[in-house]
């Protein structure tokens, strides 16, 4: 039962669309994470912490955030020094994939024949095109794409 939990809660950070909408991040050791990481982090250090304090609570990462920082007092040290660190790690992440989009406008449509609302479907052609400006690789490489 508690594997199983814990799968659903990485799948659920991995794929929230409510992560956009969270608070500016911290800066901190953990925002090199990539979202596996983080997640795994989380699992690993707030698994036993999450299914004691916040069982009712849907896997949605920011509801999950919330009932974390309601119910610090009874989290483990472990989970108090790993959670939010893992939670800036993802959406630092998100943000920089978001920036993709902005980044490589010109890649995207010009060598790529794409489009910017599906920056995703381009992302393999801009990493073996040749001609794509030093901000559209540095956007991906900050995004985990490369």
């Amino acid at each position: 039962m508690f594997r199983g939990r814990t799968i659903l809660l990485i799948l659920a950070l991995l794929m929230s669309p409510t992560l956009a909408s969270a608070q500016a991040m911290r800066v901190n050791a953990a925002q090199n994470m990539t979202y596996g990481d983080a997640s795994a982090m989380l699992a690993k250090s707030c698994g036993a912490d999450i299914e004691a304090n916040c069982r009712g609570v849907n896997l949605d990462a920011v509801r999950l955030r919330e009932c974390l920082s309601r119910n610090t007092d009874a989290l483990s040290p472990q989970c108090k020094n790993d959670y939010l660190g893992a939670f800036d790690a993802i959406q630092k992440r998100i943000n920089a994939r978001v920036t993709v989009a902005n980044a490589c406008t010109r890649e995207i449509v010009k060598l790529c024949n794409g489009s910017t609302k599906e920056t995703s479907k381009s992302v393999p052609c801009l990493m073996s095109a040749h001609g794509v400006s030093r901000n559209c690789i540095a956007a991906m490489d900050e995004a985990g794409y490369r």
